[in-house]
């Protein structure tokens, strides 16, 4: 029932007619509509809270701050939502270590290996492809350039998750504009030659604000 509840109020903050900087209305009302206890109501708005959707404030009521794409319904259900937004922040700390440890150890080989696996996804950005799989191999080729097996398993731990979720966002680039696409290119190419140039903190960087923009503009800013 709780995942009913907020997929059905994330679906109306989608449509506009929750917009945001709007009051949702009380936990009492919202049982009244959906013939719910005020528990399970909680229970919905606590995960909407803790994915950025809803805020509350003491005196204020609970509000709507984000508004996600309204193209995610098209290519997700809206209650995978919320398990994308933390695959997205686990992968934030994971891989942006991964980066910089990269920008320390990669040889040669690692380095022609996340350069060979960008330019598969320039070709598949010039053909209107998708290419999930083949982001999945670039952020691959960069944590095994850290030379560190724990983060190459941590990443293959999670790839059924991640190749989902690329696949959402990378779809959502697709119907938004060329450029769109172009501008995950260039974030993916600052990740590379930082790594070239032997700079972890821009490693580190480059990696951390690449992941962090994909759930901006999954979520909304």
């Amino acid at each position: 029932m709780p995942a009913r509840i907020y997929s059905d109020i994330l679906n109306r903050i989608i449509e506009g007619e929750y917009k945001e900087g709007a009051r949702l209305p009380t936990e009492h009302a919202l049982a009244e509509q959906f013939a719910t206890s005020r528990p399970t109501v909680r229970e919905a708005l606590a995960q909407l809270r803790a994915d950025g959707i809803i805020a509350t404030r003491h005196g204020s009521g609970t509000t709507v701050i984000r508004r996600p794409d309204p193209d995610v319904r098209r290519f997700a259900p809206l209650e995978t939502l919320s398990d994308i937004r933390r695959c997205y922040e686990y992968r934030v700390v994971v891989e942006s270590g991964a980066a910089a440890l990269a920008a320390q150890k990669a040889d040669d080989a690692d380095i022609a290996a996340i350069r060979d696996e960008w330019e598969n996804l320039e070709r598949i950005v010039e053909t209107a492809g998708i290419g999930a799989k083949d982001d999945f191999a670039f952020h691959l080729a960069v944590t095994r350039a850290s030379k560190n097996q724990f983060f190459v398993s941590a990443l293959s731990s999670i790839h059924e998750q991640m190749v989902f979720s690329m696949n959402l966002s990378r779809n959502l680039s697709l119907v938004k504009s060329v450029e769109r696409q172009r501008l995950v290119q260039r974030e993916h190419l600052e990740v590379l030659d930082a790594i070239q140039q032997r700079d972890p903190e821009r490693a580190a960087r480059a990696m951390r604000e690449h992941l962090e923009r994909a759930i901006e503009r999954m979520f909304g800013s």
